[in-house]
């Protein structure tokens, strides 16, 4: 009998299911924690709480992650040097820190409209080569042709060996400033998804598993392993993907609506008929606008591991994840003590990174680029939490919290503090770790909150349960604006929301909300068996999609009485290529289009399955010739795994 093995690493737990290929019964599940930064530990974890006979056996091997769209949600990405090319605007946030701007790039109809400035991009290059992990570049209109952006690669690489990501690879649609961002983004991500893949592949050599190593994609689709490590660019933000296509999976709601509760964050997606729901526009995550073909989803930085802290009396749940008090006194018992003891405090100092509940201990990352402060406040944080209490008393100064913020960023330390995970031990609705440190942590959280220990607790739990159905209603009105609908929650109406389409909750603690989110929406809720490990359910049960936009384009001379093209152009993934009539373009471009879904298909491992390409055309002509301005074709592959 075969076996497959689903493996989902999130920012809290590790998931790994065995399904039996015969029926698609789920015969084995683990939840292990994620370790941090070091994710070997957690995976091997995962794998031993398996049935090791039914491992043996197993010969599809499919993971996904969701510590890229958590890194992007905390903002503790590696640092990349951004290259635009031509007329796009300059970055407008400021966690871009090293760009520049050069002369070059191409029109609509993929010509150049001035010269390379390859000069300053050298120059550019070799000032912070020592202070980058990869490089991002976008040149304007590179998806009409890409020669800039491949130039600017090329000399990088000669120059340099490190990873390079250019826009056109990424994303076919217009817009380079946003194909810039998604470039940026996803080469902060490169060593992120390059550690996780590689850990996961090793540990399956180590144990002499003989398995197609598979991986999701942002899109709900599959990619071969193989392939996943040639462009890990492709394999972001699979953690929303997999609780969507796991969802479907496990309620058996080919159309369904789906709201995954994680560690970091609450994701919300739509499933029609057994397909995901693409974004037109590109995923929106942590505030940025990327170009990514991804599901369409709506993201917000809470979940189980946000970071709870007080500040004027005012309660806040993150952005940032800790490790929670009941999970950190499991590791380190005398964390209770510490707890127990308090800390000198004042209400005047209360921040994020101080906390009376707040602790921090070092990881084993490397560190880089110090300053002699950081350094100072690095030496003072051991293996053992310590509170920003007992620096002071060392140090006799308080830390700064910009500088511990620092060190955390640079994932030189890792936080601890109160969680709603730690909220559900203290109210009995969750206990798989120390209850007693969750409640000494509400007890001393209550001091400055100036609240009683059950109120806390509860109004916590309130407002992560609304948070969820923000997103949910957010989500399917996207017209809205979301402080609208907002106000419609927290107001007492003979009226309310209504969702007309199966909801269905996914993670851990999840079932802990059902209640409470039907006191602000009113929805058919299902919660699965197995919702708990739904995200390594949905990384076997994605199938193989690639979609492929090629565009025919004629231009017309200036006469309106000459109606005979004077030129035909083909643009496609591979750039720009003239054809002598319509007729031999439609059929390069038809020609093109499957072949193109075919190459992907085998590169990726799904070429063994069945396989269907349905192609549509959309045919643009306002001057009623016989050779249209535009002729644009879509092509969608699909392939059925084969197990």
């Amino acid at each position: 009998m075969k076996y497959s093995l689903g493996i989902d690493a999130g920012g809290t737990y590790t998931d790994a299911v065995l399904i039996s290929d015969a029926d698609g019964k789920i015969v084995d599940s683990i939840k292990a924690r994620t370790t941090y930064p070091d994710l070997l530990i957690g995976i091997q974890n995962a794998f031993d709480g398996l049935d090791q006979s039914i491992l043996k056996q197993v010969k599809l091997v499919s993971v996904s992650t969701t510590l890229a769209t958590n890194t992007i949600l905390e903002k503790t990405g590696y640092p990349v040097g951004l290259i635009l090319v031509g007329k796009t605007d300059s970055p407008r946030n400021s966690a871009i820190k090293y760009y520049i701007s050069v002369e070059g790039g191409h029109s609509t109809g993929g010509n150049e409209t001035a010269p390379l400035d390859l000069h300053s991009v050298e120059e550019f290059v070799q000032n912070v080569r020592n202070k980058v992990s990869a490089f991002a570049v976008s040149s304007y209109f590179s998806v009409r042709n890409p020669e800039h952006e491949l130039k600017v690669k090329e000399l990088i690489t000669e120059l340099t060996g490190m990873p390079v990501i250019c826009g056109h690879e990424l994303s076919q649609s217009l817009g380079a400033y946003d194909r810039g961002i998604t470039a940026f983004l996803n080469a902060q991500l490169l060593p992120i998804a390059n550690q996780f893949m590689n850990t996961v592949a090793s540990e399956v050599n180590r144990r002499g598993i003989d398995a197609k190593l598979m991986m999701l994609k942002c899109d709900g689709s599959i990619v071969g392993m193989n392939e996943a490590l040639k462009h890990p660019i492709e394999s972001i933000f699979t953690g929303p993907a997999a609780s969507l296509v796991g969802a479907a999976y496990l309620s058996k709601e080919p159309s369904c609506v789906v709201i995954d509760v994680g560690g970091t964050s609450t994701d919300v997606s739509l499933t029609v008929n057994g397909l995901p729901q693409i974004s037109d526009s590109g995923a929106i995550v942590g505030g940025w606008q990327t170009k990514v073909e991804a599901i369409k989803m709506e993201t917000s930085a809470m979940g189980g591991d946000s970071h709870v802290w007080v500040m004027n009396h005012v309660l806040n749940i993150g952005p940032r994840r800790v490790v929670p008090l009941c999970v950190a006194a499991t590791e380190h018992p005398n964390i209770i003590k510490k707890l127990k003891q308090g800390q000198s405090i004042s209400r005047t100092q209360l921040g994020e990174n101080i906390q009376p509940t707040k602790f921090f201990v070092r990881t084993e990352q490397k560190p880089i680029e110090l300053t002699q402060r950081e350094e100072e406040l690095l030496n003072r944080i051991g293996d053992e939490p310590v509170s920003v209490s007992e620096i002071h008393w060392e140090s006799r100064r308080m830390p700064s919290p910009m500088l511990l913020d620092s060190l955390i960023q640079k994932r030189l330390v890792q936080a601890i503090g109160f969680t709603p995970t730690d909220v559900l031990h203290v109210l009995g609705d969750y206990n798989e770790w120390n209850t007693e440190a969750a409640i000494i942590g509400a007890e001393q959280m209550c001091i400055f909150a100036d609240m009683e220990v059950k109120d806390l607790c509860l109004e916590i739990k309130r407002k992560v349960a609304k948070n969820m159905a923000l997103n949910l209603l957010s989500y399917l009105m996207e017209t809205m604006d979301a402080k609208e609908i907002e106000k419609g929650l927290d107001g007492d109406f003979f009226a309310g929301f209504k969702v007309d389409v199966p909801v269905v909750l996914l993670g851990g603690p999840v079932r802990a909300y059902t209640e409470e989110i039907k006191k602000f929406v009113d929805a058919n809720i299902i919660l699965p068996e197995l919702a708990e490990v739904g995200n390594a359910v949905g990384a076997l049960a994605g199938k193989g999609v690639k979609r492929i936009e090629i565009l025919i384009r004629a231009t017309f001379g200036e006469s309106k009485y000459n109606l005979k093209p004077t030129s035909i152009s083909v643009f496609s993934p591979l750039g720009k290529d003239e054809m002598s009539n319509y007729k031999e373009a439609v059929t390069y471009a038809e020609e093109l289009g499957n072949k193109l879904v075919m190459d992907y298909m085998r590169d990726s491992e799904l070429d063994d399955g069945n396989i269907n390409i349905e192609v549509t055309k959309k045919v643009i002509n306002p001057l009623d010739t016989g050779v249209p301005l535009e002729t644009k074709y879509a092509f969608l592959g699909i392939a059925e795994l084969k197990k």
